[in-house]
């Protein structure tokens, strides 16, 4: 359903025990789809997802730990950021592209519009109150390459198998993201 609609990459968060096997499903049973573990909370979370298949891995926030935890792999990590603070740790680790979270109780694109001044280095993935009513005000920040959400795919039309629903909010996202100019 979403790489009909022309996304090429998944993050498949670890809040339940289904996660670890999802991703290792995916990549068995689905090409050209980029699977990442994402809500990795610990050193072994990360490990698990990295042998689960996982091709990157993204936390909620950044602690030293699971920050040098994941720099000993040769797995794209994104460490989860809502302060300056944080950006920074994670900047001092080598870390270049931050996944921002939570994006709407954070300050939003406001906030990600200011951080350019002060880190122009710095790239973001925001998430946690993304949608289609704020993609565009995202997007359209050159430190944004890219958001993360639920709504394309919620967990109700999972259940449901609804996938013509998220082929539907995927091809959505898609036309809003490619009417941007960049």
């Amino acid at each position: 359903a979403l790489q009909v609609a022309g996304i090429h990459f998944l993050e498949i968060t670890l809040r339940t025990n289904a996660g670890l096997e999802a991703i290792h499903q995916i990549r068995r049973e689905v090409s050209g789809l980029c699977t990442g573990a994402g809500t990795l909370r610990s050193p072994d979370e990360i490990t698990q997802a990295v042998a689960a298949g996982a091709e990157f891995l993204v936390s909620p926030g950044a602690t030293p730990v699971l920050l040098k935890h994941a720099s000993k792999l040769d797995v794209p990590y994104l460490p989860g950021i809502a302060t300056i603070s944080e950006a920074l740790s994670a900047r001092e680790m080598g870390y270049r592209l931050l996944k921002f979270f939570p994006a709407d109780l954070s300050g939003g694109a406001a906030f990600l519009d200011h951080l350019k001044s002060v880190m122009p280095d710095l790239n973001f993935c925001p998430t946690g109150g993304v949608n289609t009513n704020n993609l565009a005000e995202y997007l359209m920040l050159s430190n944004v390459v890219c958001v993360g959400g639920s709504w394309i795919a919620p967990a109700e039309l999972i259940q449901r198998g609804d996938w013509s629903a998220i082929t539907a909010r995927a091809t959505a996202t898609i036309a809003i993201a490619s009417g941007l100019p960049r």
